[in-house]
């Protein structure tokens, strides 16, 4: 790992006339300087483990954000009319896209150990498109099935020029260049936050399997390494694996012997490992290819609907690289470096509606959380779990198999991943003076605010996908329904204008501008340059604007 220096900010001069006051803290017991780099990283961006412990360590990145992407499309493809094979064939597209994002983004992107996996923003439009043709217009469930998944191929098509734009054209980058530490703390934490019905809510549908996956975790992972130390480094990098094989197996015990044949069918389909009908569905080998369902289709409502989703993506892509450059050992991204990350984006959306994907694509939370947990934030381990994903979208059966594992082991294992990635936002206010009233007023409204108005927005959203917002026209409703809904858009709404209209010129140190603006430059700190440059002096070869 590259070393950083230590900074610690100045103490506040005593006021005229009074005696400075002592410190508590030195009386009772040691402080910490912030520090730019997390302690403990065994691995950091640009340093690898061993071979063979990177495709380990690459395979559990596969099976983390597995998780999600089965969780939508259970939610999206029976609405939808699909079937299983649908659903099947879903899965497999989903996982290829990812993989080829996934490497793009590691290559000319971010350059972060970020996996790029599906975005549950699209979910209302999509929802949209599905109430459109849900009037019996068609012969078949599987006419309206291809039919609505081709009005989301062109939705997409289309809405992904909103990324390249704002990405490329360098108008995200200018948003960033206005950011500071209080402002990417409430936009870091609520990245996570924001999600926690991914986490024990999802665990609570099958508590006899999910609750011991995250005890087991938890202790396996935290608590056996002290009393085997000989084991202890397999643990932290291999727990999640070996705990995940223990209850999946405790799960299918408990399917074979008949545990769920007298339940409620929610509890099967939660419980039970062979629910899921992927692994009779899926082809044994299909390579996923271009209008795979068809001809897109081009609708303006629908379009429109998707703009605001491109946008949602952008800003919860925008969390996740910075908890991912502090778990990689990494400086904060420049706003350069973020910017041309949302114009890839775009382009990855792109590719997504012409293979025909499900929805568009954004950093993945949970495994930005794994890089903690193993607390290996190598580039290489994310590049070689694209092989992974490529892999098992092409050999169907057996990617089937792993998309087999019920959804709450799943629950069990993102209560911990993202309660990494919260606290990893809560670290940057060290940067920052975290005594003053003024950044407590600011990270605090905008954390409770940015998590309320969301909250308020999905619980009021109708199965159907109808929001709070209900006015004559549809496409508005889910631009505003959509970008309420999403809690890291709004904090960066609300940070953004109350730490840069709140005494801001007068608060410069309190706001840790000093420390924060070199890493905002292209040339503001020579660590950007290691971090972040292309690979094989691409950068020689693209215009400025694109880099």
């Amino acid at each position: 790992m590259v070393e950083t220096g230590h900074h610690q900010h100045p103490p506040a001069p005593a006021a005229a006339g009074y005696p400075p006051v002592p410190s508590m803290a030195v009386n009772r017991g040691p402080t910490w300087a912030p520090a730019e780099q997390l302690h403990h990283l065994q691995y950091c961006i640009h340093s690898n483990p061993a071979w063979h412990e990177t495709v380990v360590l690459a395979f559990q990145q596969y099976i983390v954000m597995l998780g999600t992407t089965v969780l939508l499309a259970n939610t999206l493809v029976p609405p939808m009319g699909g079937d299983a094979g649908d659903k099947a064939r879903v899965i497999q597209t989903i996982l290829f896209m990812s993989g080829i994002n996934t490497l793009l983004q590691t290559l000319i992107g971010t350059r972060l150990p970020t996996v790029m996996g599906v975005s549950f923003a699209y979910v209302l439009p999509v929802l949209s498109i599905i109430r459109d043709y849900n009037n019996g217009q068609f012969d078949s469930e599987k006419l309206r099935f291809r039919h609505t998944m081709r009005t989301v191929q062109g939705s997409l098509i289309i809405s992904s020029f909103v990324n390249i734009i704002i990405g490329y054209g360098q108008a995200w980058g200018n948003l960033i260049r206005i950011f500071t530490p209080i402002i990417v703390v409430p936009v870091v934490s609520v990245a996570s936050l924001g999600l926690f019905l991914r986490g024990f809510p999802l665990l609570a549908n099958c508590v006899e399997i999910g609750l011991p996956m995250l005890i087991l975790l938890i202790i396996s992972q935290q608590y056996v390494k002290h009393f085997i130390p000989r084991i202890s480094m397999i643990l932290e990098r291999y727990a999640l694996l070996v705990c995940l094989a223990l209850i999946w197996a405790f799960a299918a015990i408990l399917t074979v012997s008949g545990a769920y044949n007298n339940v409620p069918v929610a509890t099967k389909q939660s419980c039970r490992t062979d629910r899921a009908f992927l692994i009779s569905s899926a082809p044994w080998i299909r390579v996923p290819y271009p209008f795979q369902w068809g001809t897109p289709i081009f609708r303006a409502s629908h379009v429109f609907g998707m703009f605001g989703s491109a946008i949602v993506a952008s800003a919860e892509s925008t969390g996740v690289f910075f908890a991912a450059s502090r778990l990689a050992g990494a400086t904060a991204p420049p706003a350069h470096v973020v910017s041309r990350s949302v114009g890839l984006q775009g382009i990855g959306v792109l590719l997504q509606g012409i293979f025909g994907s499900i929805t568009g694509n954004t950093a993945s939370v949970e495994n930005v959380g794994l890089l903690g947990l193993t607390r290996i934030g190598s580039r290489r381990v994310v590049q070689v779990s694209t092989g992974f994903m490529i892999f098992f979208s092409i050999f169907g059966k057996f990617g089937a198999l792993f998309a087999s594992i019920p959804p709450p082991i799943f629950g069990g294992i993102y209560c911990v991943l993202l309660g990494i990635v919260v606290a990893v936002g809560i670290s940057f206010i060290q940067f920052t003076d975290t005594n003053s009233m003024r950044n407590m007023y600011v990270v605090g409204v905008s954390l409770f605010l940015s998590l309320s108005i969301a909250q308020y927005f999905y619980s009021n959203t109708s199965r159907a996908g109808y929001g709070p917002v209900r006015t004559a026209g549809g496409w508005f409703n889910d631009i505003l329904n959509t970008f309420f809904a999403s809690a890291p858009l709004v904090a960066i709404i609300l940070a953004t204008i109350l730490d840069n209209t709140l005494e801001a010129d007068h608060a410069i140190n309190e706001r840790g501008i000093p420390w924060w603006k070199p890493f905002q430059h292209r040339k503001g700190d020579s660590r950007n340059e290691e971090f972040y440059s292309m690979p094989l002096r691409i950068n020689e070869y693209m215009p400025t604007r694109f880099l």
